[in-house]
């Protein structure tokens, strides 16, 4: 499974509760009228996202936050359809309305490693980067003894858009086993949690 993820600002002169409900709508044309290959959707309130920070974003929303959205696709055959479904008659309306408020954004294609695809129980996500140089981890390394493989799922870069961690664990809670103590040498932790405001 993939999952294409989107992670974006407001534009500074946007209302937050207007930019909510854009992007709300946004999620709820795709789950009324799912494009093929399409497995659901949520979007997140992030509190800290520094990479969209590094992409060049300033806004009115919380220093460092904004918004995560998830869309699970079966394969890249389903990202180009969900691509051409986004600008197409059913989805064209409300995916114009939420671009028009759209500042700052930045995205990318993750592949589930492990663990279970379920996005609206993990508050938690773990993001897994390594310093220039130093050796990819196994997924051994990176689970450690906490995840709990039936609520959590550990996805794995395959493409970036922009600036992006190579791994992001969601769980319910922080494990221990991606502590970053827990982690090889040059590989960090971070862990930020996150409010659902849309799941379905």
């Amino acid at each position: 499974m993939l999952a294409y993820l989107s992670w974006h600002r407001p534009a500074p002169e946007v209302p937050i509760d207007a930019y909510e409900a854009a992007l709300q709508g946004f999620h709820r044309s795709l789950a009324h009228q799912p494009p093929s290959g399409f497995r659901g959707s949520a979007t997140f309130v992030a509190r800290e996202l520094p990479w969209l920070t590094i992409a060049g974003a300033s806004s009115t929303a919380e220093p460092g936050g904004g918004y995560e959205d998830w869309y699970l696709l079966d394969g890249w055959s389903a990202v180009g359809v969900l691509e051409e479904a986004a600008i197409s008659r059913g989805h064209i309306t409300a995916h114009d309305k939420i671009a028009k408020l759209t500042g700052p954004a930045t995205g990318a294609v993750y592949r589930l490693s492990e663990g279970h695809s379920i996005l609206a129980d993990a508050r938690v996500a773990v993001w897994v980067q390594r310093d220039r140089g130093y050796e990819s981890p196994t997924i051994a390394d990176l689970l450690g003894d906490g995840m709990d493989r039936v609520s959590g799922g550990l996805w794995r870069r395959c493409v970036g858009l922009g600036p992006a961690p190579e791994y992001c664990l969601l769980a319910g809670e922080a494990p221990a086993g991606a502590a970053s103590a827990r982690l090889p040498a040059g590989w960090t932790a971070t862990t930020y949690p996150r409010e659902v405001l849309w799941s379905g």
